[in-house]
């Protein structure tokens, strides 16, 4: 089985492993302090199920987390000569056939937003972009049909 490659920029990464200290830091208080009984009289002590289910939710989130930095690649500005194609950390200016215009970023599924123009590679626009050059014309079709023309491409990646 192919393991998943997750693209983030660098602070995207930064965010990630903050997160990940964090929790281990959460799990390590949490289980440091004194562990609820498992029985109260004759009957499960529900403080014992709640701070089993946190524990398990922490768990499943550093495994989860573990993984993604184990399969992260880091999106970097690509060589002077491919500045003109559209790939990940690309910020690509389209203009639609009425005239209007829309600015997106694309970066990996993780750092995606669309209300903040970050859209994903995995995204139907951000799948049909990758690979486009300037001035191309771009048929997007989900669910319906719009045609980009790519104006401009620059990359900034922080």
């Amino acid at each position: 089985m192919d393991e998943k490659k997750y693209y983030l920029t660098k602070d995207g990464l930064e965010k990630l492993k903050k997160e990940y200290a964090d929790l281990k830091n959460i799990k390590l208080a949490k289980t440091e302090g004194e562990v609820p009984k498992i029985w109260h009289s004759e009957d499960l002590n529900p403080e014992y199920l709640s701070f089993q289910e946190d524990l398990d939710f922490l768990n499943s989130r550093i495994a989860e987390l573990e993984y993604i930095l184990k399969n992260t690649e880091i999106i970097k500005v690509p060589s002077k000569d491919k500045k003109n194609t559209v790939g990940l950390g690309a910020t690509v200016t389209l203009e639609e056939a009425g005239g209007r215009i829309n600015e997106f970023t694309l970066v990996g599924s993780l750092e995606a937003n669309p209300s903040l123009g970050k859209i994903s590679n995995e995204s139907p626009v951000g799948k049909f972009l990758l690979g486009h050059k300037l001035n191309d014309e771009v048929v997007i079709t989900s669910p319906i049909q719009i045609i980009y023309r790519i104006k401009k491409i620059r990359y900034n990646l922080t």
